[in-house]
């Protein structure tokens, strides 16, 4: 697939710290013997992001299967990680493992033009059939530390509001109170009801364009996007833009849009 079916999305200046999140499905999509390879197209898309910092949600290190089933295809599965894999070139990585399962694991990431800092996890996994965790990385931007944690929360909504709790006593432990935060991730609000949780227990505000369209927040399913699973939050920065790309190539990449989000300090 050429880099153009992605189209670009548009720039930004340089006081603006441009972040997408993003669920990567694996990198796979489709079923059985439908299955198909979609990381390297991915990586193109991710690239046209033109993000700062991407957030990465289902990604994984290794997967034993995958690897050998994918292996004779025209690109074949990758040598070294998705995280690293998907990169684009001058960016930083950062992966921590959320869920291991038989054939290999699978985490959050993060990939980043600015220079990282130390690289933190927190299991706030609820019970055994779903492991969840935060990956925190603080990010050096123009000489501001700003921090970053990646999360994806269960699929049950008293899950998710433990997790919120859990969340919030990560962050007042690990976060200094003045310094800029974002939590960016797959949320599975499906009902919209976390965003009192969040501003409640983790002082954090919604990232919401002020004038935005509610599709340039809807980003599953990413054929016909009805709920806005894919969310920024924030604290001691501004939202200035949202922007959800849509088409056939985004479409077909993951069950779900990315969601940009144009930030400036407070």
């Amino acid at each position: 697939m050429r880099a153009s079916a992605f189209g670009h999305t548009s720039t930004h200046g340089s006081g603006v710290l441009r972040v997408a999140t993003y669920n990567i499905h694996k990198g796979v999509r489709g079923l059985g013997p439908r299955k198909r390879l979609e990381i390297h197209n991915l990586g193109l898309g991710i690239e046209a992001l033109d993000a700062d910092v991407v957030c990465l949600q289902e990604v994984r290190l290794f997967h034993h299967r995958d690897a050998r089933r994918f292996d004779q295809t025209w690109l074949g599965w990758p040598e070294e990680g998705q995280a690293e894999f998907l990169a684009p070139e001058g960016y930083a990585s950062a992966y921590r493992t959320n869920a291991i399962t038989r054939d290999g694991e699978h985490g959050n990431a993060l990939l980043s033009r600015w220079p990282l800092g130390e690289v933190g996890h927190h299991d706030v996994s609820d019970h055994r059939f779903e492991q969840r965790g935060l990956l925190h990385v603080p990010v050096l931007w123009q000489q501001l530390r700003v921090h970053v944690v990646v999360a994806h929360f269960g699929l049950i909504h008293a899950s998710r509001v433990r997790q919120v709790h859990r969340l919030a006593e990560y962050l007042a432990a690990e976060v200094p109170p003045d310094e800029p935060l974002l939590v960016a991730g797959d949320f599975n609000d499906w009902g919209e009801r976390l965003d009192v949780p969040m501003r409640e227990r983790c002082g954090l505000q919604r990232a919401r364009a002020p004038a935005g369209a509610i599709d340039q927040r809807l980003t599953f399913p990413s054929r016909v996007p009805v709920f806005a699973l894919d969310r920024i939050y924030l604290r001691g920065l501004r939202c200035l833009n949202t922007m959800v790309p849509r088409g056939t190539a985004w479409a077909r990449m993951s069950d779900h849009l990315p969601l940009l989000a144009d930030l400036e300090p407070i």
